[in-house]
């Protein structure tokens, strides 16, 4: 019987035999490469014959004069963009789930899903060319009422928020899927006894659509923990410039300019493992939370 159930499942085994080697070779392979965090890495003599240092790598980086503004840049601007990322697609939802005509319903989620399959390469240049102080629509519009041309690329001002907003607008409309499928779980008759009390739309979203949503707003809250450090690299690769560094620059560009543009391997490494670390640890965390919270379990 065993055999006979082995040799069934041994095409969906080798189905996915690729993916597992994909994952083993770009995702396992590299984290031996960790090593150079703590060495005083030398492309010429390689990981086994740099000479070791220890924590040297971690007590430079930490030592640079703006490590700890791009770690507070990237908490900030991952902060804010979890908590626009949960107003935002809620909102929607709502909003959503009042529209009775559905050709229109399913119009306008089409529209806001769409920029969710878009690359930021695409939204980056959108946003450049609108965002153009001299030519682009929006300050063309400001322009208008009286208002002189704003640099958003430009002004370390603007530009976290500008992050934010434009985060929110490409995602929000994937997001709101979610939010959608657990209006449909909502049980009706709820709706119908608190119409019978006299409750009005306003109400009913106040103390029943509300509160049948919370047990995934928690859920989707909790698990948006573990991206505290995750602040968008390629949003931000393809939007900021040195004028931003201030305020836009964040732990994965440091990395990027530390490693790639440097060349001081050992540094970018000892840098990204630091941002590693946290993360794992805010994952763990978000996780528990999710369980104690909302009874939500991966293993």
């Amino acid at each position: 019987m065993v055999e006979k159930n082995w040799s069934r499942q041994l095409p969906l085994h080798l189905m996915v035999m690729p993916a597992l080697l994909l994952v083993l070779v770009f995702s396992y392979g590299p984290i031996a490469g960790l090593v150079i965090a703590f060495q005083k890495y030398s492309i010429v003599k390689g990981i086994f014959g740099s000479e070791w240092i220890g924590f040297d790598n971690f007590r430079y980086v930490f030592s640079l004069p703006g490590t700890l503004d791009v770690i507070g840049n990237t908490v900030l601007i991952a902060f804010m963009k979890i908590v626009a990322g949960l107003i935002a697609p809620i909102a929607t939802a709502l909003l959503l789930n009042e529209i009775r005509i559905e050709s229109i319903k399913r119009g306008v989620q089409t529209l806001i899903y769409l920029p969710h399959f878009l690359s930021w390469i695409i939204l980056g240049s959108i946003l450049i060319d609108i965002l153009s102080p001299s030519s682009g629509i929006v300050n063309q519009m400001l322009g208008l009422i009286g208002i002189k041309p704003i640099f958003f690329l430009g002004d370390n001002q603007w530009f976290p928020y500008l992050l934010v907003l434009s985060d929110v607008w490409k995602e929000f409309g994937f997001s709101t899927i979610v939010y959608l499928a657990a209006l449909t779980s909502i049980n009706p008759t709820l709706y119908e006894a608190a119409v019978v009390d006299g409750a009005g739309r306003w109400k009913q979203t106040l103390h029943v659509t509300l509160p049948g949503m919370l047990p995934i707003i928690i859920l989707m809250s909790t698990l948006s923990l573990g991206n505290v450090l995750n602040a968008g690299f390629d949003q931000v690769f393809n939007l900021y410039s040195p004028q931003v560094y201030e305020s836009g620059d964040i732990i994965d560009t440091f990395v990027y300019r530390l490693g790639l543009v440097d060349a001081q391997y050992a540094v970018a490494t000892a840098m990204g493992m630091f941002k590693s670390a946290v993360s794992v640890l805010f994952v763990s965390v978000s996780y528990y939370l999710a369980y104690r919270l909302a009874n939500y379990r991966i293993f």
